[in-house]
């Protein structure tokens, strides 16, 4: 009888996917288009300001009021779904495309029960997660637990993707700054609204991959108690793009030219020495700008006990020790495993989500 190492077949399998859809040429890389110019510049000032050491971080932030339509009722439960302007500075409005600047929400409750009463969640995207469907799959069934669901579209995801952009693969750099702080703005003011205007009595906010990392920040943040629940997520993007799978995905050949140009054009530099920006440079430059995306630099949650990291015990694209630097950084934090890799889970694991989020609001 041959025996098979069951964590290992998961490991393989997020590799072979990751080479199917990363490491063939037959889509667009990330930041085919280089670093974003002055965007980048601005982001970076801007993202430096979420750290704990700016006198900054205002609350209550900036109200919404959504344009709220019904898609569909049942006697239990209601889906809803909203618009409202996104609630980013008004530099970073400017510096979204214009099919950003509207935020999409989708709000699933259930009837007959009084908002104090309840608990909502807002999940935040995944990498690729282009619609509410999946998001809403995972938590429906939360429903009976009298848990509502609200489902944030990213920009530059779904309906609020540019027309120039191929899937989830972003032009810029500076793209991938703009998408972050735009989530994390938009998560706080539905955050704000739930509880001011719609009343609700516990909140959390929950995220997959890239949106574990968004759900994280936006939990850091928050001025009072939520569950926060990041899942499969890693401490910082450096660690897809620079350490894992996406390394393969990304055009470090369009970020060198680009960076060969920014500098001839603010130094005055000759073609020949601009033109011997190497490659280990460009990623080099890139681990730093996307060190501001490092979740242990943030400061610790107001209930550190209603924090539930879940990782995937052999996850091909978030390492081991990232997730334990989350939990390292936020002493009386969880961490829970599930058996099996990063796109195995997505699959296979939505109950031990949902379970999580179900524990992390008892804490509260």
């Amino acid at each position: 009888m041959v025996s098979v190492n069951v964590g290992l077949v998961h490991y393989v399998l997020d590799h072979i996917y990751g080479t199917l859809l990363h490491r063939t040429k037959l889509g667009t890389p990330f930041f085919s288009k280089g670093w974003g110019g002055t965007k980048l510049d601005l982001l970076e000032r801007m993202v430096k300001q979420l750290f704990p050491e700016a006198p900054c971080q205002s609350w209550p932030p900036t109200a919404v009021q959504p344009k709220w339509k019904t898609v569909w009722e049942t006697k239990n439960s209601c889906l809803r779904e909203g618009v409202f302007r996104t609630t980013c500075d008004e530099r970073l409005i400017d510096a979204l495309p214009p099919e950003s600047h509207n935020a999409r929400v989708a709000f699933l409750t259930p009837k007959d029960v009084s908002p104090e009463k309840m608990a909502c969640v807002v999940h935040l995207a995944g990498t690729g997660d282009h619609s509410f469907e999946r998001r809403l799959r995972l938590g429906g069934p939360l429903l009976k637990d009298n848990i509502a669901t609200m489902v944030l579209e990213s920009p530059y995801y779904g309906q609020r993707r540019p027309s120039m952009q191929h899937g989830a693969k972003l032009q810029c750099v500076s793209d991938l700054l703009l998408l972050g702080k735009a989530t994390i703005d938009e998560a706080r003011s539905l955050l704000y609204w739930l509880q001011a205007e719609a009343g609700y009595g516990k909140m959390g906010i929950c995220g997959l991959s890239m949106g574990g990392v968004h759900a994280a920040m936006v939990g850091s943040l928050h001025p009072t108690p939520i569950a926060t629940l990041p899942f499969l997520a890693p401490h910082s993007a450096v660690v897809p793009f620079c350490e894992g799978l996406y390394r393969h995905a990304t055009a470090w050949e369009a970020l060198r030219e680009d960076a060969a140009a920014l500098a001839k054009d603010a130094t005055s530099l000759s073609e020949d020495a601009a033109s011997g920006i190497t490659i280990e440079q460009v990623k080099d430059r890139l681990r730093s700008v996307l060190s501001l995306t490092d979740v242990t630099r943030f400061p610790l949650p107001k209930n550190p006990q209603a924090v539930i990291f879940v990782g995937a015990t052999d996850d091909g694209y978030i390492p081991r020790h990232s997730v334990m630097e989350l939990q390292k950084a936020w002493p009386g934090s969880e961490v829970r495993w599930v058996m099996g890799g990063h796109v195995s889970s997505f699959l296979l694991h939505n109950d031990s989500f949902r379970k999580a989020i179900v524990d992390a609001l008892d804490r509260l």
